[in-house]
């Protein structure tokens, strides 16, 4: 009897093969198609396009996250002119000059001041260059107003830097 099972499985194994879409073709396709014939060209003849150079894209800053120069105003002496007037915080007999700044991050400004006899002076403004407002100033002008409105470059000179910022603090 194990020998007539054996002869059965071999004979079931042997009726199977590889199935039909494993299995290596034999011939090329006998389909043929008829050749088209081109017909006479319309299309106008032409240059290949050439895609127009790539431009070199320089990523910017927002301009509130980094306090830098300000390009339009306020001057430094505008600063001042805002300090010794309407503001009252200078009297007119007190040698000023500007050591850092304007800077501005948004519409926000910051500036120091080297003010003889007195500790350096720093100033917050906010607003127009031709007309800017003023937030505080003083040696320490880390504000509730300029924490909790202030840009980040802003915020970064006043609050972060501690007294006595220079540029790029």
């Amino acid at each position: 009897m194990p020998i007539a099972l054996a002869s059965l499985a071999i004979a079931v194994l042997a009726g199977c093969g590889a199935p039909p879409e494993l299995a290596e073709p034999t011939g090329v396709p006998t389909h043929t198609a008829s050749p088209t014939t081109p017909g006479p060209s319309t299309a106008p003849a032409t240059t290949p396009a050439t895609a127009p150079p790539l431009a070199t894209v320089t990523p910017t800053p927002d301009a509130g996250l980094v306090a830098t120069a300000c390009r339009n105003g306020p001057t430094g002496q505008r600063v001042l002119q805002l300090l010794r007037g309407q503001a009252g915080v200078l009297p007119a007999n007190v040698r000023v000059q500007v050591r850092t700044g304007p800077l501005c991050a948004g519409d926000w400004q910051f500036t120091v001041l080297a003010v003889t006899g007195h500790e350096e002076l720093q100033v917050v403004t906010r607003g127009k260059p031709s007309a800017p407002v003023l937030v505080t100033a003083g040696t320490d002008v880390c504000t509730i107003e300029v924490r909790a409105t202030s840009p980040a470059g802003i915020r970064t000179l006043a609050c972060d830097a501690g007294p006595a910022n220079g540029p790029g603090a």
